[in-house]
């Protein structure tokens, strides 16, 4: 099986992962500048077709569920659970690192060893538990998961209304794959963005257009 992963996390103001990598000394291989620059062409021909079209979070589930039959998963599930966790940890980091104490930025080292492996590892494994301990009135959410199905594929939907969360991820074989990606994208424009989501390049109009150009 064959998964992919295009994830929204935050809509005008939610929490978003940033990963960073350093920089190298070296030139990038011709493919490779090749490769980002049709991506930035691509990027600009998107933006010229975004229309202003927003919706809600409450109208994308409505909408995922009538059109594509959306079935919530449980809350009582594992998948849930460990979602949840995951998702609350990283608003915490975002909006209230003061509850994480010294962990709320955990410092990658510069060299990897064993040692230094543990420590990390220890140190995300501590900020998880501070985080799963923090009361739900310090951090209260509104979060769903919600499931749509075809013959050789699944997608997960992602949403917490509360804080503005909207993930996904699908996994299947290359036919599967090829219709959920159609599908990620339509709901993807139709939680669409506003006019001022355009003229502030704000995170949600950002990460519509990363989808629409990948």
């Amino acid at each position: 099986m064959k998964a992919k992963a295009v994830s929204i996390i935050g809509g005008t103001d939610g929490p978003t992962s940033v990963f960073i990598a350093g920089r190298s000394s070296k030139r990038k291989p011709l493919r490779e500048r090749i490769r980002q620059s049709i991506y930035r062409h691509r990027r600009r021909r998107m933006a010229k077709k975004i229309d202003v079209n927003p919706h809600t979070l409450e109208e994308v589930a409505v909408y995922a569920k009538k059109k594509y039959h959306a079935k919530e998963v449980s809350k009582t599930s594992k998948r849930y659970t460990e979602q949840y966790a995951s998702a609350k940890e990283a608003l915490i980091v975002m909006h209230k690192p003061e509850l994480l104490g010294g962990l709320a930025k955990i410092t990658r080292p510069d060299v990897f060893d064993e040692t230094a492996a543990q420590e990390l590892y220890r140190q995300i494994q501590l900020r998880c538990e501070m985080a799963a301990s923090v009361p739900d009135c310090e951090m209260p959410m509104d979060f769903h998961i919600y499931e749509i199905k075809t013959e050789d594929g699944r997608m997960e939907m992602d949403i917490d209304f509360k804080w503005d969360i909207f993930g996904m991820s699908y996994s299947g074989n290359k036919k599967a794959m090829k219709k959920l990606e159609k599908i990620s994208r339509e709901l993807h424009l139709y939680y669409g963005v506003s006019e001022e989501d355009i003229r502030k390049e704000t995170k949600r109009y950002s990460s519509l257009l990363t989808v629409l150009s990948s």
